[in-house]
């Protein structure tokens, strides 16, 4: 019997389905909305949610993303993933270490990882990480960060360096996810921008649009030098 194949990683838009944004609306409806805009990779991110109604909400949102062919990432949170079936995990500075998140996973599940600088970038890879989440970029409101801002020019200079692919976080919108895409980045990370608009899936599809146009502009640029 075949090993299960450990999924991919979409290029592109990255977003967040956050019980801190907007937190009237309950996860699956802001996932429901998310995935209607065409998201592909949607990493749920449970700061408030009591654990049971997380489990809940998990399974609700993993299933969603499997009927939309996307893949789902749960923040921190190994168990839940596991136990709602979903595509991997991301953990950051104070959750679980990614090498504990990969032996529980196993070889099958994607795993994420925050950092900072190139060096962390390295250890996440030496840890069995699949992509990193850099920054941050630009400053942030949807979440208190102890680390400096990294600028277009500071993450651009990791990014183009870094031994796993690497997704912008951190004060990623609309008027500026074509630049980070520009740098090179493999993906964008967005949570307030989507989920503080007044329709969301309408966002999703212009940060979508506007992600793989500065990654074209890249792109011929490279091939024109």
């Amino acid at each position: 019997m075949n090993a299960p194949v450990r999924p991919s990683l979409p290029r592109g838009l990255y977003v967040l389905c956050d019980d801190t944004v907007r937190p009237e609306l309950p996860l699956g409806e802001k996932a429901a909305r998310l995935l209607a805009g065409g998201a592909r990779v949607v990493q749920l991110r449970m700061k408030r949610t009591p654990l049971r109604a997380g489990l809940a909400a998990a399974r609700e949102v993993v299933a969603a993303c499997r009927r939309a062919g996307a893949v789902c990432l749960v923040n921190d949170r190994v168990d839940l993933a596991l136990l709602a079936g979903a595509h991997g995990v991301h953990v950051g500075d104070e959750d679980l270490p990614p090498e504990a998140a990969r032996q529980l996973l196993g070889p099958e599940g994607l795993v994420g990882v925050t950092v900072r600088n190139l060096a962390d970038a390295q250890a996440a890879r030496a840890a069995g990480a699949d992509y990193v989440g850099l920054g941050p970029v630009f400053g942030t409101t949807t979440k208190q960060v102890p680390a400096p801002v990294l600028g277009l020019v500071g993450f651009a200079a990791v990014a183009r360096v870094s031994p796993l692919p690497v997704v912008g976080i951190g004060g990623v919108k609309l008027e500026n996810i074509a630049e980070l895409a520009a740098t090179g980045a493999y993906g964008g990370a967005v949570a307030s921008d989507a989920l503080l608009a007044e329709d969301i899936a309408e966002r999703v599809r212009r940060l979508s649009a506007a992600f793989d146009r500065g990654a074209q502009g890249a792109s011929l640029a490279a091939g024109d030098a």
